[in-house]
């Protein structure tokens, strides 16, 4: 392709810039409006898929220029990706929106055993509480995982506080789908281990530090520090720029969250604890 050339309104002189590097790309329309923004391991081969892709040609034809962000690493893309989805609103991304909720089902225990209550995140302070099991966008949500719990595990409805209590048992009890706890049928000790043993992998992971942490990224000489708080990220320090680049998104974030959790836990990232 001669540097004269264009697909559709995309100078080719500008993909022959993107690098084979680790980032955040966006297409941008008229006006600049931004029309995707993705990150990957391969710039330049990320954008020449979407290019190539017959199925984004619409994306493409609205496309007047491609802007690319480099980072030191796979997490430090993956933080600036969701973070601009949100802020920038692109036409052709699914739309990542900063809940004003985040629901999730909390554990408590009465004199008759464990049950579920849903709370939110105006009530309790999510990643620093214990016994929560899930993260939803809406209540409906959470009542929603209740349900296939106890369909799928022979729990009682009413136990679990779906329905209220009736002398005859739950409705599930009327169609074989409860063993009875509800109307002592069943033990409730023994019922109560089988909701906690199907919640179990869906544990809320707390915070595992008392403050702010930076996630170290390197690549050769450089280095970014992305600052970390309470699973919400809040800025990254680049060595190129000697810069912070903040957001004021400082609470719990669940995309950030999602990103985060395992790396973290597991150990596979460099983290340094600030004092």
């Amino acid at each position: 392709m001669k540097s004269s050339e264009k697909i559709n309104k995309i100078n080719v002189e500008e993909i022959k810039k993107i690098p084979h590097t680790v980032g955040v790309y966006v297409f941008r329309g008229k006006t600049s409006f931004p029309l995707y923004i993705g990150k990957s391991l391969d710039l330049r081969s990320r954008v020449m898929s979407h290019i190539r892709n017959p199925n984004e040609t619409k994306m493409i034809n609205q496309s007047d220029k491609i802007e690319f962000i480099e980072t030191a690493g796979e997490i430090g893309a993956l933080l600036l990706e969701a973070q601009m989805i949100k802020e920038l609103n692109p036409l052709f991304n699914m739309r990542l929106r900063r809940s004003k909720k985040i629901y999730s089902i909390r554990v408590k225990k009465t004199i008759y055993g464990v049950e579920p209550e849903i709370i939110d995140s105006q009530s309790v302070n999510l990643g620093i509480t214990p016994n929560l099991y899930g993260l939803f966008t809406s209540k409906y949500a959470a009542n929603r995982r209740l349900r296939t719990l106890a369909k799928k595990n022979t729990l009682c409805q009413t136990i679990l506080n779906l329905e209220k209590p009736s002398r005859r048992g739950c409705f599930g009890l009327q169609i074989n789908s409860c063993l009875g706890a509800c109307i002592g049928n069943e033990n409730r000790e023994t019922h109560d281990s089988r909701f906690l043993k199907a919640l179990s992998n869906s544990e809320v992971k707390m915070w595992p530090f008392s403050g702010a942490i930076d996630l170290v990224e390197k690549l050769g000489e450089w280095t970014q520090r992305h600052r970390i708080a309470n699973w919400a990220y809040l800025g990254t320090w680049c060595s190129k720029t000697k810069r912070n680049k903040k957001f004021i998104f400082k609470s719990f974030d669940l995309d950030s969250y999602k990103i985060l959790v395992k790396p973290i836990l597991l150990k596979t990232v460099r983290v340094e604890v600030i004092k």
